[in-house]
């Protein structure tokens, strides 16, 4: 098992082979959007690289030495077939109820507060696992060319 990845290597290599992706470092993460020449403000986002907690977004425990998460928005569809029906909404600073150990490292799992709407997470993932984190990407970017389009 190699070394996690880090932010500047998961963010290369999201973009790579992906055309119109526009990165944007805010509240803590950095988002990626597609966004084609940048015709809209943002555009539409579909994957977020998270190295701290936030006030409301502590369950992954981001603050330990050398985590970070990498989440993607599947869709709930893509969810529903992985993971079974998607969690309800939680409250302001709650997470979903799915029964996952949202600090685990290196796995595949709903997200503990986007859940609800098809986001899946990843905490420090390896070179490893980009096999398996590849087609989620794919999927997530997929879905964003459609909805800007």
């Amino acid at each position: 098992m190699g070394a996690a990845l880090g932010l500047d290597e998961l963010v290369a290599w999201v973009l790579e082979g992906r055309d119109g992706i526009v990165p944007k470092a805010s509240w803590g993460e950095t988002s990626l959007f597609y966004n084609p020449g940048r015709v809209r403000p943002n555009g539409v986002y579909f994957c977020t690289i998270k190295e701290h907690d936030g006030p409301n977004d502590r369950a992954s425990q981001l603050d330990r030495e050398g985590v970070l998460r990498l989440a993607i928005g599947i869709g709930k569809p893509a969810y529903e077939e992985r993971f079974g029906p998607v969690p309800g909404r939680p409250p302001k600073g709650g997470v979903v109820d799915t029964g996952h150990d949202f600090t685990r490292l290196r796995t595949v799992m709903p997200h503990p507060v986007y859940g609800w709407m098809g986001w899946v997470q990843v905490l420090s993932p390896t070179a490893d696992d980009l096999p398996e984190l590849a087609p989620l990407i794919d999927l997530a970017y997929r879905r964003a060319v459609e909805r800007l389009a």
